[in-house]
């Protein structure tokens, strides 16, 4: 067969694989109401989704070097098997626990995938048409992620909630031989294989109780108290165990040589710095549009669809433009476009209509696919072939790590700027007012004595509004209103801050770019190209 025959298979494979494992963390929520039906367990449903992140995002720097070590083909076609796996248990569930468990299981399946499609592309394609199509690999993603709720809903409406699991199964299949057909030929990038168990155990350890602590803090357990605090001890100690396994290992799991090439750091603050405005910021936007706006959550839900739009439409024509520019003009204007959306979206109003905000997210979308595409292509082009897997999920994990905590900060901010506003304002008004204790919205504010934040509950349940009187609602709502609508101004603001951080950063990446130079490692061909430091390899 063909270079060219084995590399379109393996394209579709790739692509096949790209869609189902990223449309698997957006799918699953539209069955969750139909799943509790069923099954139960609606006070740990929560677990569901953070079981698969917490697996995910933990595997992704080990399935990059065993793919350094072992050879793509194996591990990703591996990682498609667990994946299935996963998937097929997760249709068997007879409970919510097993299903947290089996999702866990999935979730180590994705977190393999992901990281090594990017790294086949920068394998199989010589480094000016790499931007191209990890471009639109980027788009998949986004695609993926608007087109899972609608999947998952019709699949729930028409059959049974286990095929939103199910449904992996056969395109697995396909994709899983696609790859491993494509890949026949991959040369083995290291003859002597020593794993770094050490570190993989330190490493585990260290991130699972980070992202723990990061996901129950605040909710599920105060900040305070000795879980969370143990949490954030335990993390600290197998992380500092594992820099120091790390500088001793033979093959370390994450090199910290690696930090020494500055692309290679600077980019991944970069993606960091990106994770952390986007997903903590992202989550934010439809509780503005449903609390304040007042749109429905279907409404919410198809605002965002547009932001993907415009990401994807970026990703692909970003990775075209990297060709022509340095990564630093791509970062600096991602960065640019993500700082001037959290502007606009902290001037948003109570009278601030739908289309208005969607035009503000669509500005976000740019700034977001011209960064994602580019932060992988950039630490791909400093670094030789056997140490490609490595940094390509060095890429995501760090973009992963600042999403968890980006969500966990800006939670921190509107809280702390919520209560604040409610202290001042709202509660003066319910003091003011006789005989409200014991009225229809009583067991309310008692409950918003302990747990201020509550209040904006209210806005989001229809049900819970209508057992509000007519004229009571034109007394308080307003203030809730503006209440909820200024705490989420600070949240968009520190998001703006995090980006400006994020352009002065990317000013560090240097002069950098893509050297064009023929490539072709996995599909059997002869290569030369250039780390960013200047070495042939």
């Amino acid at each position: 067969m063909q270079n060219n025959s084995k590399r379109k298979i393996l394209l579709i494979g790739l692509f096949l694989g790209m869609f189902f494992s990223s449309l698997d963390q957006t799918i699953v929520g539209t069955a969750m109401p139909r799943i509790i039906g069923e099954l139960g367990g609606l006070s740990i449903m929560t677990w569901v989704t953070t079981a698969y992140m917490l697996s995910s995002t933990t595997i992704v720097p080990i399935a990059g070097k065993l793919a350094d070590l072992f050879g793509r083909r194996w591990v990703y076609v591996s990682g498609l098997f667990i994946f299935m796996l996963g998937s097929a248990l997760c249709g068997t569930s007879q409970n919510m626990t097993q299903l947290i468990i089996f999702r866990g299981l999935q979730g180590i399946g994705g977190g393999i995938m992901m990281p090594m499609a990017m790294t086949i592309v920068g394998d199989v394609f010589p480094p000016d048409k790499r931007g191209k199509w990890q471009g639109v690999m980027g788009a998949i993603f986004g695609l993926s992620s608007i087109v899972g709720p609608t999947i998952g809903g019709w699949i729930v409406d028409n059959s049974s909630w286990q095929w939103v699991f199910y449904i992996n199964l056969p395109v697995g299949i396909l994709a899983a031989i696609t790859i491993f057909i494509g890949l026949v030929g991959e040369k083995r990038l290291k003859d002597n294989v020593v794993i770094d168990y050490a570190g993989a155990a330190t490493l585990v350890i260290g991130v699972v109780s980070l992202l723990l602590a990061l996901s129950l803090g605040g909710k599920d357990f105060p900040w305070g108290s000795w879980q969370i605090i143990g949490l954030f001890g335990i993390s600290f100690v197998f992380l500092l165990a594992f820099i120091r396994v790390e500088r001793k290992a033979e093959e370390p799991i994450l090199s910290l040589d690696l930090f020494r090439n500055r692309v290679f750091t600077v980019t991944n603050i970069i993606g960091f710095l990106m994770g952390l405005g986007m997903f903590g910021s992202i989550m934010f936007v439809p509780l503005f549009l449903q609390g304040v706006i007042g749109v429905s959550a279907t409404s919410s839900g198809n605002t965002m669809i547009p932001m993907m739009f415009s990401m994807m439409l970026t990703s692909i024509l970003g990775g075209q433009l990297i060709t022509k520019v340095p990564f630093r003009s791509m970062f600096v204007a991602g960065m640019c476009f993500m700082a001037a959306a959290f502007y606009l979206l902290s001037t948003m109003t109570v009278h601030t209509t739908q289309l208005v905000a969607i035009s503000y997210i669509v500005v976000l979308g740019v700034g977001i696919g011209l960064i994602m595409p580019t932060l992988t292509i950039a630490v791909q082009n400093a670094f030789p072939p056997e140490q490609r897997g490595v940094v390509t999920s060095s890429s995501q994990f760090f973009r992963s790590i600042g999403g968890t905590l980006g969500v966990t900060i800006l939670g921190v901010v509107m809280n702390n700027r919520s209560i604040a506003l409610l202290q001042k304002d709202f509660f003066p008004i319910i003091r003011s007012i006789p005989g409200l204790q014991a009225g229809p919205v009583g067991s309310i504010l008692a409950r918003a004595r302990s747990n201020p934040q509550g209040l904006f509950n209210v806005l989001l349940s229809p049900e819970t509004l209508q057992r509000i009187p007519g004229q009571l609602q034109q007394v308080l709502l307003p203030t809730l209103k503006t209440a909820l609508a200024q705490s989420l101004h600070t949240v968009f603001l520190v998001a703006m801050g995090i980006a400006l951080a994020g352009i002065a950063v990317s000013l560090l990446v240097g002069n950098e770019k893509i050297e064009k130079k023929e490539t072709g490692e996995a599909m059997g061909r002869g290569t030369e190209n250039k780390t960013a430091d200047g070495r042939v390899y």
